[in-house]
């Protein structure tokens, strides 16, 4: 009857407050505008609920309270601990329940393994065990010690395993609430204080091209730009004295339309595109008859030649053909080389073992999605293409673990294979590219760029669930962007979970995306300090900041900025978290600043180049914002309206004479810094589209700053007219569709290049 009545019993708004403060959801907070916004008690219970917990009735939430408040006392031992290498000493507590006195009975003895499997040994016990705090949960005493290492290890990965038992045999028992022996073990991270730098970089500064490598054209290419193409742009970067290139998250989606061609959510941000592969530089597509005959063919020839000819990338097209060949190439491969255990097999089989469960978890992942395409499942019909949404697929296949997935496993493992075997190529097609590019000694090399998270149905989701938030998504407050906030349409991590497993999937994710490159952009960076939550159902304006474990992060981004060698720039644009810039700096992670937004606020013109920091990459525009012709035009705000996106006819006319106002603060700007030449009109009025000599002062502008990196848009300097895509929409505009308006043959000739790099090496040299 009590549990009946509780059920029936209003929630106080209070449990909920209690509830949400112990699980990090932020009370308030100041939108861009400046208006404090309080998200709602309802909003709060959605985002408390979508954390996995119990929320349903009083006594639910005050079980949760209880836990949430003590669950590092009744842990024992934390699942991971972080601390930084320059620390003198490392301390990691344990939590242990004993009566008042018995504490010297005690014995503790730990040992720390690294990943080689070396290991250090320590123990504690009698008058040496200090009880640091002590607290009362449930009549029971529990004590914390701090085990404590005078020789802390290097920077790295450990695990350390502590146990807990009693020094004298005779009071076996006497522990309460638990046995007389306690054994765990945990993660243990030794990070630097800092991002890696190259030498040259602190305090000096280079450039490089941004390309979006999808739209790249070219003679050879099979309708989008591939591995071969960012290749030849890397030694022609080199050879305009560029440091590095930097390329659009190259992640796995299912290239299909209209949602999922979008770089920016993936199935996986730990394996990529096989768009992005050249079949035709993969051995086996050659030693193949199957594929040489395929690739011969008219009708093949045919179909390669309409999608090079096509003003928009054809995504499933594309991926179909790749797929076509690859599959017969790997047909080849497995009679021929892994059946045989040949050299090239057992490269093949040692990539398998250095990626592991990850790598398993995708292809399976992958391997599932291709067996439902067109599938009948209960009444309804799968789509023809792969179903990569776990979630249609039935119960029994929706985990990872489940036995009917472990039976697919074992009776699938060829096609399994395909999957790990397309991951391979192109893993060393990347390998290629990164080893080109410290040939030609480029500072940086490649620069990768990391979306924020996964889609719901894709594979990092299915593959870590329980550190996945069900029921919300990830989006933005209201800002200039959208008056009603933004819903980017994929499940945050939860930031309790994420611990609880060591933090595996994030370290996956980073140390990935580093992998073959000199840097690495994270985007929305500051959604590593406080991320925005938008439960189902609500619009994004109802949402709520969830309060993020920043510190152990960003440690880890610095460790693995150290162990890959790789520069961090960190996205930091948006609601900005109080202290962000100022803790992403103390960690050399880059600012990433853009010219459109660096201004004199309050009154809008733009800021001289020495006042930029010089911890920070500068740019002028990114894909989500007009290109410097777009912007220049004003095509941006032309879309917008033909869109119905730009509001009335009053806003939009202020935002036609902004952008004017905003044209004659550059020609200010630029004026200032005698950067124009005197016979050059001041007068935007009197020149309507942007020139290649306007466009390179803009960029001489950027030159002079002190910024460590300067992104230079490919975009910008062939005069692209369009943005790669345009927020608040998805297939209205063709976002992430549009090819480059000439090849990659025509553009590598333009003289603009030339002037570019002789800007920069002028200015490099004024400054030395």
């Amino acid at each position: 009857m009590g549990d009946h009545d509780d059920a029936n019993r209003p929630i106080s708004d209070e449990l909920i407050h209690e509830l949400s403060q112990l699980c990090g959801i932020i009370p308030e907070y100041f939108d861009v505008f400046g208006k404090r916004r309080i998200p709602s008690v309802e909003t709060k219970q959605a985002i408390l609920r979508a954390m996995k917990l119990r929320v349903d009735s009083p006594a639910d939430i005050t079980q949760e309270i209880e836990e949430q408040r003590w669950k590092s006392w009744k842990s024992f031992l934390e699942p991971v601990k972080i601390a930084s290498v320059n620390e003198p000493l490392l301390t990691v507590p344990v939590y242990i329940p004993v009566k008042q006195g018995e504490e010297n009975t005690l014995l503790l003895s730990w040992c720390i393994a690294d990943e080689k499997g070396r290991r250090d040994e320590s123990s504690l016990s009698g008058n040496d065990i200090i009880v640091s705090e002590q607290q009362w949960i449930e009549n029971i005493r529990y004590i914390k010690v701090n085990l404590v290492s005078r020789t802390p290890p290097n920077i790295g990965y450990y695990r350390i395993t502590v146990e807990c038992g009693l020094a004298e045999p005779v009071l076996q028992g006497s522990l309460q609430g638990w046995e007389t022996h306690l054994r765990k073990t945990a993660r243990l991270i030794i990070t630097p204080d800092e991002c890696y730098l190259p030498s040259d970089q602190r305090g000096g500064k280079t450039w490089g091209l941004s390309i979006n490598l999808y739209a790249i054209r070219s003679a050879r290419n099979w309708g989008n730009g591939d591995f071969t193409d960012l290749k030849k742009i890397v030694e022609w970067v080199s050879s305009l004295k560029g440091a590095f290139v930097g390329i659009n998250p190259l992640h796995a989606i299912p290239n299909a339309r209209p949602f999922g061609i979008s770089p920016y959510s993936p199935i996986s941000r730990l394996y990529k595109n096989l768009i992005y592969l050249d079949v035709e530089n993969i051995p086996e597509v050659m030693e193949s008859e199957d594929a040489r005959k395929m690739l011969s063919s008219a009708i093949f020839k045919r179909e390669l030649e309409e999608l090079r000819k096509e003003a928009l990338i054809d995504y499933e097209k594309i991926a179909s053909l790749k797929d076509r060949v690859l599959r017969k190439a790997f047909d080849l491969f497995y009679e021929r080389h892994y059946k045989r255990s040949t050299q090239r097999s057992k490269d093949f089989e040692r990539y398998r073992s250095e990626e592991g469960e990850a790598l398993e978890s995708f292809s399976i992942y992958m391997a599932i999605s291709e067996f439902f395409q067109g599938r009948r499942v209960g009444h309804k019909t799968m789509a023809p293409s792969p179903c990569y949404s776990w979630q249609e697929w039935p119960e029994e296949y929706r985990n990872l673990s489940n036995e009917t997935v472990r039976e697919f496993r074992r009776k699938k493992k060829k096609a399994i294979l395909f999957y790990q075997y397309v991951q391979w190529c192109i893993d060393g097609q990347m390998k290629a590219i990164a080893e080109k590019a410290r040939n030609l000694n480029m500072a940086i090399g490649l620069y990768h760029d990391l979306a924020v998270g996964s889609v719901g149905g894709g594979s990092d989701v299915w593959g870590y669930r329980d550190a996945v938030a069900e029921g919300a998504d990830v989006g933005a407050p209201p800002d200039d962007f959208n008056v009603n906030g933004q819903n980017w349409g994929f499940p945050p991590l939860i930031p309790e979970k994420l611990k609880e497993t060591g933090y595996e999937l994030f370290i996956q994710t980073i140390r990935k995306n580093m992998q073959y490159g000199g840097a690495l952009r994270i985007d929305h960076a500051l959604g590593m300090f406080r991320l925005f939550w938008v439960p189902r159902g609500v619009s994004a304006k109802e949402g709520a900041y969830v309060r993020c474990p920043a510190e152990d992060l960003l440690r880890i981004i610095a460790l693995e900025s150290v162990l890959n060698g790789t520069v961090v720039i960190a996205e930091d644009l948006g609601t900005i978290a109080e202290n962000a810039r100022e803790m992403l700096q103390r960690f050399k992670m880059l600012s990433y600043r853009l010219f459109y937004f660096e201004r004199n606020y309050p009154d809008l013109s733009f800021l001289p180049p020495d006042r930029y920091p010089d911890i920070a990459l500068c740019a002028v525009t990114t894909h989500d914002l007009p290109t410097l012709s777009g912007y220049w035009a004003g095509r941006d705000l032309t879309i917008k309206k033909q869109l119905g996106l730009s509001g009335e006819d009053p806003l939009w006319q202020e935002h036609i004479i902004a952008r004017e106002m905003d044209r004659r603060r550059i020609f200010s700007l630029l004026t200032s810094l005698d950067i124009l030449t005197d016979d050059y009109v001041a007068d935007p009025k009197m020149i309507p589209e942007m020139t290649p000599d306007l466009c390179l002062a803009i960029y001489h502008c950027l030159a002079l700053t002190p910024c460590n990196l300067l992104l230079v848009s490919l975009d910008d300097m062939i005069g692209t007219m369009d943005q790669q895509n345009m927020p608040g929409t998805v297939d209205e505009y063709p976002n992430w569709m549009q090819k480059t308006v000439r090849t990659f043959e025509e553009i590598v000739s333009d003289r603009i290049f030339l002037s570019l790099s002789k800007i920069f090496r002028d200015t490099h040299r004024a400054s030395d």
